[in-house]
This record gives C-alpha cells, structure tokens and sequence, in this order.
C-alpha cells in the first residue's frame, strides 16, 4: 500500500473504517497523525483502540504527552507532541523507547519528531470539509 484514501461522514461509520484501516494496515505499529485543530486524530485513535480491544477512557494526551493504555499483555501508547518545540524535548520524554517497544504508537503532531522515525511506519493525514466529513489518506512511509 503506497497510499489509500477513507471518507468518514460520521462517528457511526468509525467503527467499520478503522476495522478497515488496521487490516490494511499491517505492516508497522507506529502511526502519525497530522490534521488541523478538531480534525478528528483523537477521536480516531480512539475508535482504533477500541477496534484493538481497549475500552477505557481515550484522551488526548496534551499536557501528559504520552497516555499508555494495557489489553492484557499489549500496550497501545498515544502521543501527543503538539507542544514539544525541538528533538531535545522529543528526547527527553522517551519517544524512541515507545517506538521501538513492539506495541502500537499513534503520535499527533509529529513533525517535531521525525527524525527520529527510522522504522517503517503510516502517515495519517485527516482533511475536513465544509461538510464536516473527513478525507483520511494513509500512506506507508519506509
């Protein structure tokens, strides 16, 4: 998969399209997520980690920076590095060692980030109309 395009009209058909998403989407663990304010990052992680089994509180991790969320023995981490300014501070929180750990990572606000993204991984970008309905383009980054 080079690129595949998703159109969700509404949190109703969520469920179905990160079903889908995570099925075609099986070749690395680690997820960026870039969109403007209100796009919807959040709220797909959310439906992504309940598709994955996870059914506990979803928020995003804006002051926190990292949320860590356990299904038994996997970990799902939720990064969101929307106020970090440089690789220094992307450092200090331990970005590489989530990464790297073998279980899922879906970071918002990347950018500050990757460089440090040497792994395969799915670029999300969500794109919002003036409908309100939201064009996800995924695209495999190796």
């Amino acid at each position: 998969m080079d690129c595949k395009i998703y159109h969700s009209t509404s949190l109703e058909d969520l469920s179905v399209l990160t079903a889908q998403i995570l099925a075609d989407c099986q070749e690395a663990k680690i997820f960026t997520l870039t969109g403007q304010l209100g796009a919807g990052k959040t709220t797909l992680i959310k439906s992504i980690c309940e598709t994955l089994g996870y059914y506990g509180d979803v928020n995003s991790p804006t002051f926190s920076l990292v949320n860590e969320y356990t299904i038994g023995q996997n970990k799902i981490y939720h990064m969101d590095l929307y106020r970090l300014k440089c690789i220094e501070e992307v450092m200090d929180i331990g970005l590489e060692e989530y990464l790297y750990s073998g279980h899922y990572s879906f970071i918002e606000w990347p950018q500050v980030a990757e460089e440090l993204l040497r792994e395969p991984y799915y670029s999300i970008k969500i794109d919002v109309d003036e409908f309100h309905q939201r064009k996800i383009e995924i695209t495999f980054v190796v």
